[in-house]
C-alpha cells in the first residue's frame, strides 16, 4: 500500500456555526453541508470536516478537543496578500513571516489562531 494525499481532516470545534463563519470570511474556504446535518470547509481537493464538541460524529479521535489541531496549509498568491487580508478581517498574525520547511520543500509562513485556538500556518513556497 502507498498512501496518495490527504482526503480530509476533522476538526473538533466550541461551534460549528463560529468556525464556518471564520474559515469562510477569512480564508476563503466554501462551507460545505452534507449527509444528516455534517459540515465541511472545502479548499482545492481536500476538506476539513466539522465536529462539534459533545456531539462527535462516530467514530471518532480518542480525545476530540477543541483548540486542539496545528494545520498548515499552503495559500496561493504572495503571503503580504495573506496577511494584508488577515489584518483588514481584524485577525492577528501570532508570528511571522519564519521561514520554515513545508513537505516539498522551504515555506515562508504565519501563524494565527482560529475561534477555537486551533493553530493555523498560513504558507507560500519560498
Amino acid at each position: 500500500m502507498i498512501v496518495d494525499r490527504i482526503d480530509h481532516l476533522v476538526l473538533t470545534v466550541a461551534s460549528i456555526e463560529a468556525t464556518s463563519e471564520f474559515y469562510a470570511r477569512v480564508l476563503g474556504m466554501d462551507v460545505v453541508r452534507f449527509g444528516e446535518g455534517r459540515t465541511a470547509l472545502a479548499f482545492g481537493g481536500q476538506k476539513i470536516n466539522l465536529h462539534e464538541a459533545g456531539d462527535e460524529i462516530v467514530p471518532r479521535a480518542s480525545h476530540p478537543t477543541p483548540g486542539s489541531g496545528d494545520l498548515c496549509l499552503i495559500v496561493d498568491g504572495p503571503l503580504e496578500d495573506a496577511v494584508a487580508r488577515l489584518e483588514r478581517e481584524g485577525v492577528a498574525v501570532e508570528l511571522g513571516p519564519v521561514e520554515r520547511t513545508g513537505a516539498t520543500g522551504p515555506i515562508r509562513s504565519v501563524y494565527l489562531r482560529d475561534p477555537d485556538g486551533n493553530l493555523l500556518e498560513l504558507s507560500t513556497p519560498a
